[in-house]
C-alpha cells in the first residue's frame, strides 16, 4: 500500500487533537450526557469514520479501502459487545454516573496504548513469520467456539484475583470522592474505589485487544489500517455507552453474529496460512496452490451481513422484549434519579 506520508503522519495528528479534545472535555465538564447529546457524538465519530473510508479508496485504493471499512466494522461491533462488560462494571463498583465518562474515557486511552502495543508486535510476527497465521486462525476459531458456548456470567460475577488482593493491602475508603484516585480519611491518604475500577477496566481492555487484534490482522496485514481502524472503532465509545445503556441485553443474538464473524476470519486465515505456507511438515513446506484466498468484499459482506441479520433479528425477537435490564443496572438508573433530584 503505498499512501503518502502527510496523509498517514496528518491523520494520526488530527485523530490524536480529536482524541485529546474529548479527553479535556470529560476532566473539565464531568455530567452525564443526554439521549441527544451521545446521539450526536456517535454519528459525528461514524461519519468521520466513513469519510476517512472515502479518503482511503480515493488515495489507496478499492482494496485497501475494503480492507478499512471491513477492519472497522468488526472492531465496532466487537466493541459494542464489550460495553456490556462496561456497564456491568460501572453498575457492580457503583461508581456516580457524572463521574463514569472519565473512567470510561481512560479505559480508551488504555486500550489504545495496549492495541498500538499489540499491532506493532504483530505486524513484526507477521512479516516474519507467515506460519503465524495458523495459529491466529486456529485462536480465532476457539474464541468463535467459546463466544458462542459461554453466556459470560460466570466472568461478570468472578472478581478477578489481582483486584481481590488490592483490596486487602491497599489503604481504601469506603466511598468514591468525585474522579479522584486518591483522598483523605480522618488525615489519612487511601485510595478511593475509582482505583480499582481503573484496573478492572485495563485489564479488561488487554482481554479484548487479545480477541481483537488476531481476528483485524485476518482481514488486512496494513499495521496504518489495523490501528486505525481500532482508533475509528473506540472513538464515540463512552458515548455509545450512554446512548445504548440498558438496551444492550437487547440484542440477544450479537454474541452470536461475533461468533459467526471470529470463525469465518479464523478460516480465512487459515486458507491463507495454507495458501503461503513454508512450515516444512506441512506439504513439503509448499505453497498450497489450491486453497483460495477470500477476496476482502466477500469478507466485508459476510460481516456486515452477519450484523445486520444479527441486530435485525434481535429487534423482532419477542425474546428480546421480553428481556429484563439487569438488576445492577437498574439499581444505577436508580441513583442516577436520585442524583438528578
Amino acid at each position: 500500500m503505498q499512501l503518502p506520508v502527510w496523509f498517514e503522519v496528518g491523520s494520526f495528528v488530527v485523530l490524536g487533537i480529536i482524541l485529546l479534545i474529548d479527553l479535556l472535555l470529560v476532566v473539565k465538564r464531568p455530567h452525564e450526557p443526554s439521549m441527544k447529546e451521545a446521539g450526536l457524538w456517535v454519528a459525528f465519530y461514524v461519519t468521520l469514520a466513513l469519510i476517512f473510508a472515502v479518503a482511503m479508496f480515493f488515495f489507496a485504493g478499492h482494496e485497501y479501502g475494503g480492507q478499512f471499512i471491513a477492519g472497522w466494522v468488526t472492531e465496532y461491533s466487537l466493541s459494542i459487545d464489550n460495553l456490556f462488560v462496561f456497564i456491568i462494571i460501572m453498575a457492580r463498583f457503583s461508581v456516580p454516573r457524572k463521574y463514569q465518562q472519565e473512567v470510561l474515557m481512560v479505559g480508551i486511552i488504555i486500550a489504545l496504548i495496549l492495541r498500538g502495543i499489540f499491532i506493532a508486535l504483530g505486524a513484526v510476527v507477521i512479516e516474519q513469520f507467515s506460519w503465524v497465521f495458523y495459529i491466529f486462525g486456529a485462536f480465532l476459531l476457539w474464541t468463535a467456539w467459546k463466544q458462542a458456548k459461554d453466556s459470560g456470567e460466570d466472568e461478570e460475577n468472578t472478581e478477578n484475583a489481582l483486584i481481590t488482593r488490592l483490596r486487602k493491602v491497599l489503604p481504601m475508603s469506603e466511598t468514591f470522592d468525585g474522579g479522584k484516585i486518591r483522598t483523605t480519611v480522618n488525615g489519612k491518604k487511601v485510595f478511593t474505589p475509582m482505583l480499582i475500577v481503573f484496573i478492572t477496566i485495563g485489564m479488561t481492555d488487554l482481554l479484548f485487544a487479545v480477541d481483537s487484534i488476531p481476528a483485524i490482522f485476518g482481514l488486512t496485514q496494513s499495521a496504518f489500517i489495523v490501528f486505525t481502524a481500532n482508533i475509528f472503532a473506540l472513538m464515540g465509545l463512552r458515548q455509545l455507552y450512554f446512548l445504548l445503556g440498558g438496551l444492550m441485553n437487547r440484542l440477544i443474538y450479537l454474541k452470536h453474529a461475533l461468533s459467526v464473524i471470529l470463525a469465518f476470519i479464523g478460516v480465512k486465515l487459515v486458507l491463507h496460512a495454507m495458501h503461503v505456507n513454508e512450515l516444512p511438515f506441512i506439504n513439503g513446506g509448499q505453497h498450497i496452490e489450491w486453497a483460495p484466498e477470500i477476496p476482502t468484499f466477500v469478507s466485508l459482506g459476510v460481516i456486515v451481513g452477519t450484523i445486520v441479520i444479527a441486530v435485525v433479528a434481535s429487534l423482532l425477537s419477542p425474546a428480546a422484549r421480553q428481556a429484563k435490564i439487569d438488576e445492577r443496572l437498574e439499581e444505577d438508573a436508580r441513583k442516577s434519579m436520585s442524583e438528578a433530584e
